[in-house]
């Protein structure tokens, strides 16, 4: 195991202490939160077109200052000195790709030679700067209000609870309540608690996931539609048409006749009613799922787990208007990026996989016309340290995003790159973890507007909005959805 650092636990003393006081406010975030999407819900206008957000998890702190680098000699240089042994060379056959910006900071850039296909979507869809669908914004995190390093060391603002622990920022990111909070929503779920009773005609929840129950989309009124990426979950066979006396037939059998059952007591009645409504709509949209024709976008998938992902994920916003929703968030994760030790051969493999699949994800909306009417962007837990601990990298602060979609104004870096030099001015230490500049509730509240919650509703999905940017003001907070596609 290994070792704390002293200052490390210092700071995790001061973290407490910061919880601690910012927890008197907890329950009254709690408390707003419901009683304002109470008080919201019934004045939400019925949307007129569709919509749908994705959000691509990345589970155990990916990072991503090797997937988006300095490309200029001067800043690349620090990089280098920084990162040693894992910094991507700017020539070489390990190289890093060249993104090219229209506007943004005017700063170089590039890519992880391993992700050519996200540098297409960056660059310009088969050269055509017309397409450039995919922005990064950079050194995002969790904060409770914009934080200077001063501050940071002063201990003299709140910080977010226990920073640098996987389940708690995991949480926070889902959340953006980086206070703690002991009962939960996601701001997805929140966002459709306003949003799906207008937005919803075929029973079929608007919040879909691809990986079993998550709390991004946990919501107070409205529950997740878990599916797989075979389609429903229903009682099935695994395989094929099994003779009636089979184990898994017979099991199946079983539940079935369990739920046909009439019973006096009520909470067995209310089982069997809810599960036999949830089977209905499984079925309903297993049914769907599995008549949609794909063969026109089949070979931009890889037969690979974040193909198969990305390609069911396609199918079930292709199916929006049959299931009878104008608003729909999904969410997959793609676990495996606690690199503190392969951080090089690991991040050659697993961006080698992913990002032809996520690139796939959006040649296939091209297709398929759905271009302008999908976000995707990148979540995870943390970035990670700059300095190598020998063979990876430990948990971090700060990381950059990756977000694209026809309604993003792409080819352009937002936000503010920091300077990765380390024990320099965005270092709070320990090997180089950086300070945010872009709080996670810039990031969230941009799409937010784009998918329709409101400038009265901002604050009531996430509560520290005010803190970060005016949710009245005429224009967006970091600037990647293209003028004319948000409200």
């Amino acid at each position: 195991m290994k070792a704390t650092a002293p200052q490390d636990l210092s700071r995790r003393r001061f973290l407490g202490q910061a919880s601690c006081a910012a927890m008197s406010s907890v329950s009254v975030v709690n408390t707003l939160l419901h009683l304002n999407l109470a008080a919201r819900v019934a004045a939400q206008p019925a949307p007129t077109d569709r919509r749908t957000l994705v959000c691509v998890y990345l589970g155990g702190g990916m990072d991503s200052f090797n997937l988006l680098m300095p490309r200029d000699t001067t800043r690349h240089n620090i990089y280098r000195a920084t990162r040693s042994e894992l910094a991507i060379p700017l020539t070489g056959t390990r190289a890093m790709l060249s993104l090219n910006q229209d506007g943004g900071d005017g700063q170089l850039y590039g890519i992880h030679p391993s992700c050519a296909s996200i540098q297409e979507l960056f660059n310009g869809l088969g050269s055509d700067t017309s397409k450039r669908r995919a922005a990064f914004a950079t050194n995002v995190g969790t904060l409770i209000q914009p934080t200077t390093l001063a501050q940071y060391n002063n201990e003299t603002v709140p910080l977010p609870r226990a920073l640098f622990s996987h389940s708690d920022q995991s949480d926070q990111w889902m959340t953006s309540v980086p206070q703690g909070m002991i009962q939960a929503t996601g701001w997805a779920g929140r966002a459709a608690d306003l949003l799906h009773s207008t937005s919803n005609s075929g029973g079929v929840s608007m919040n879909m996931s691809f990986a079993g129950n998550n709390l991004w989309q946990v919501g107070g009124t409205t529950n997740q539609f878990v599916v797989s990426t075979d389609g429903a979950l229903v009682f099935t066979e695994p395989a094929g048409n099994l003779p009636a006396n089979h184990p898994f037939a017979l099991k199946n059998s079983a539940h079935e006749s369990i739920l046909q059952q009439t019973y006096s007591n009520l909470m067995q009645l209310s089982y069997a009613s809810l599960t036999k409504d949830s089977l209905a709509l499984q079925r309903s949209f297993e049914a769907a799922f599995n008549g949609y024709d794909t063969s026109a976008i089949d070979a931009l998938f890889s037969d690979n787990y974040y193909g198969t992902n990305m390609l069911a994920v396609a199918k079930s916003i292709a199916l929006r208007e049959q299931l009878g929703l104008t608003r729909q968030t999904i969410f997959v994760n793609f676990g495996g990026w606690d690199h503190h030790g392969e951080l090089l051969n690991s991040q050659v493999e697993m961006f080698g996989e992913m990002m032809p699949a996520l690139a796939g994800f959006q040649k296939a909306l091209e297709l398929l016309g759905l271009q302008d009417s999908v976000i995707t962007y990148t979540a995870t837990e943390f970035g990670r340290t700059l300095r190598s601990n020998g063979q990876g990298t430990d948990h971090g602060w700060g990381n950059n995003s990756l977000i694209f979609g026809g309604p993003v104004q792409g080819g352009r870096i937002y936000g503010t790159f920091p300077d990765l030099t380390l024990d320099g001015p965005d270092d709070v230490g320990y090997g180089g973890r950086l300070l945010p500049s872009t709080s996670v509730d810039e990031l969230f509240a941009e799409m937010l507007r784009w998918f329709g919650v409101s400038s009265t509703d901002l604050a009531t999905v996430l509560p520290n909005i005010t803190n970060f940017y005016d949710p009245y003001a005429t224009t967006l907070p970091l600037g990647f959805v293209k003028n004319g596609m948000w409200s």
